[in-house]
C-alpha cells in the first residue's frame, strides 16, 4: 500500500511595511502594499487565506533600519524598503478576530529586549486566537537596530545564539514551569480564582538574565507557542537542533538545500529527539496563469517595476556596485571605495565582474524554489520540492497583494487538493501545533521545555508560600 503523499505546509510570507521583499513592486496597479497601516488590510487579508486554505500567515520583522548600502538609510526610506514598518504582534489579534482556524507565525528577536513581558505577549495571543500562533525566533542581523538599544555595534554571530539559548530557557520556565495546568478553580463560592500552590516563582539567575515570575498569564491551549525559526549557520543549526519545530531555510541548489536539513536533523537526534520532529519550509516565488502567456505576462510586469538598487539595500551590501564601470570586478570596486575589510566583504564573488554580479542580483529569486507557469505547472515543482527535495512547506512570497494570494488560490489550490497535497477543509478547534504535527496542542518530550512541566528542576524555593490563602 502507497504512503500518502505529504501535505504542503502553506503559509503566505508578509510584513507590517510597504516593500517586503519584492521591492518595488508597490507600485503596481491595485496592489495594497500601502494601506499597511489600515486595520481593514489585515482584516481583509485574514479571511481572503482563511477562505483559501492557508495554514498561517508568516510575518516577518526587523527592528532597525537598512543603512549599510551607500552608508545610509537613504535608500531605504526613499523605496519604503522595511520601513516605515509596524509592530507585527499588534495585527494579529485584528486577524484572529475574523478568522476561526488561519495559524499566525510571528517574528521577534531575543537579542534586546528581556525575556518576560516577551512571555506575557505571547501567552496572550496564545489565548486571544484560541492557540493559533506561533514564534519565528531570531537574533537580529543589522547593525542599526544594535544601536537603537543602546549597543556600539552589533553583538557577534554565536554570542547572540548563546543569549537566545538562555533566553528560551527562561521562557520555558514561564510558559511550561510556572503554572499547573489545574492552577485556576475559579471557585466562586470560596473566592478563589487560582489556587497559589499550583503557581511557582521560577527564580531564574543566568549569564544574561535574572527572572523571579511567576508568569503573568495562566495556561494558553499551547502554552509554549509552536518555535519557527530561521537560520542555516553552524550555531543556528545547533540551536535549531534543540529548540525549534519549524525551520524556515532554503539554499542555492537544492543538494544544499538537503544537506543543510540533514545536519539539522542530525542536530535534533544529537539533543535526544527524533529527526522527524523539524519541518522545514522555504520561501517560494509562484507567478501562476491560466495559461502560460498570462503567466509570462505577470512576470513580466513584476520584473518590469522590480527595484535592484532596492535588493542591494536589503542586502546591506558594503559597496555600490551600481556606482562602477561593468567590467571590473567586485574585488576592484571593494578597493575603489575603501571597503576591501568592511563586513562582509568576505563573502561576495570578488573575481566576479561589476557587471555579473549587479545581474545574479536582479535575478536572484528566480532561482531555487520558483516557478511560472499554468496550475498543473505548478503543482508540479511544488510536488518536486516535497518529494524531491525533501521541504515541508512554503512562505508564500508576495508579488501583489493580494494578488499573488488571490491567484495561488483560485488555481493552485484546487490543483493541490486534487492531488492530496492540501487539506479539503480545516479540523474544527485545531490548534497550530496540531494543524502542522498531528500530535497534541502542548509540547512533547522529549522536547527541552518540556523539563519544566509541573514545577520539575526549578529552584528548590519556588513555591509560593500558601498557608494564609487556601
Amino acid at each position: 500500500m502507497s504512503a500518502a503523499p505529504k501535505r504542503l505546509i502553506l503559509n503566505l510570507f508578509e510584513m507590517n511595511c510597504v516593500s517586503h521583499i519584492t521591492h518595488g513592486l508597490w507600485r503596481l496597479p491595485g496592489n495594497n502594499r500601502q494601506r499597511f497601516n489600515d486595520i481593514d488590510y489585515w482584516i481583509e487579508l485574514a479571511q481572503l487565506l482563511e477562505a483559501g486554505g492557508f495554514d498561517a500567515v508568516f510575518l516577518a520583522d526587523v527592528i532597525g533600519a537598512y543603512d549599510v548600502f551607500r552608508d545610509g538609510p537613504e535608500t531605504a526610506l526613499r523605496e519604503g524598503l522595511q520601513i516605515p514598518s509596524n509592530d507585527p504582534l499588534l495585527v494579529i489579534p485584528a486577524m484572529a478576530a475574523v478568522t476561526k482556524h488561519l495559524g499566525f507565525g510571528v517574528t521577534f528577536s531575543t537579542s534586546y529586549e528581556p525575556p518576560f513581558a516577551f512571555a506575557r505577549r505571547m501567552s496572550t495571543l496564545d489565548h486571544l486566537t484560541k492557540g493559533r500562533v506561533g514564534w519565528n525566533i531570531v537574533t537580529s542581523y543589522l547593525p542599526n537596530a544594535a544601536r537603537n538599544f543602546g549597543h556600539a555595534d552589533q553583538i557577534a554571530h554565536d554570542h547572540r545564539y548563546e543569549i537566545a539559548d538562555e533566553y528560551l530557557d527562561v521562557l520555558y520556565k514561564l510558559w511550561e514551569g510556572s503554572w499547573d495546568d489545574d492552577a485556576v478553580v475559579a471557585d466562586a463560592e470560596n473566592l478563589v480564582y487560582t489556587d497559589p500552590a499550583k503557581v511557582r516563582y521560577i527564580n531564574h539567575v543566568g549569564e544574561h538574565f535574572s527572572v523571579a515570575g511567576p508568569h503573568l498569564s495562566e495556561p494558553s491551549l499551547q502554552r509554549t507557542p509552536v518555535l519557527f525559526q530561521a537560520t542555516a549557520s553552524k550555531a543556528g543549526t545547533a540551536f535549531a537542533g534543540k529548540h525549534a519545530e519549524v525551520v524556515f531555510t532554503g539554499g542555492p541548489t537544492p543538494a544544499g538545500v538537503l544537506a543543510g536539513i540533514q545536519a539539522m536533523r542530525d542536530s535534533a537526534v544529537e539533543q535526544g529527539r527524533a529527526a522527524g520532529d523539524i519541518k522545514f519550509i522555504v520561501q517560494a516565488g509562484v507567478v501562476v496563469g491560466r495559461t502560460e502567456e498570462e503567466a509570462a505576462e505577470k512576470l513580466r510586469a513584476y520584473r518590469e517595476l522590480a527595484s535592484v538598487e532596492g535588493r542591494l539595500a536589503h542586502a546591506s551590501l558594503p559597496f555600490d556596485p551600481t556606482a562602477h564601470p561593468r567590467d571590473i570586478t567586485v574585488r576592484e570596486a571593494l578597493a575603489r571605495e575603501g571597503k576591501s575589510d568592511a563586513p562582509g566583504a568576505a563573502y561576495l564573488p570578488q573575481d566576479q565582474s561589476v557587471g555579473e554580479f549587479l545581474d545574479a542580483i536582479a535575478t536572484s529569486w528566480d532561482e531555487q524554489f520558483f516557478v511560472v507557469g499554468t496550475p498543473a505547472v505548478v503543482a508540479d515543482a511544488i510536488e518536486s520540492w516535497l518529494d524531491d527535495v525533501g521541504i515541508d512547506g512554503i512562505n508564500l512570497r508576495q508579488y501583489h497583494s493580494f494578488g499573488t494570494a488571490q491567484d495561488f488560490i483560485e488555481l493552485v489550490v484546487p490543483e493541490l487538493r486534487r492531488r492530496g497535497r492540501l487539506r479539503e477543509a480545516y479540523v474544527d478547534g485545531e490548534t497550530l501545533r496540531e494543524r502542522i504535527f498531528g500530535g497534541p496542542a502542548r509540547l512533547q518530550p522529549p522536547h527541552v521545555a518540556t523539563r519544566y512541566r509541573n514545577g520539575q528542576n526549578l529552584d528548590a524555593s519556588a513555591l509560593l508560600e500558601t498557608t494564609s490563602r487556601v
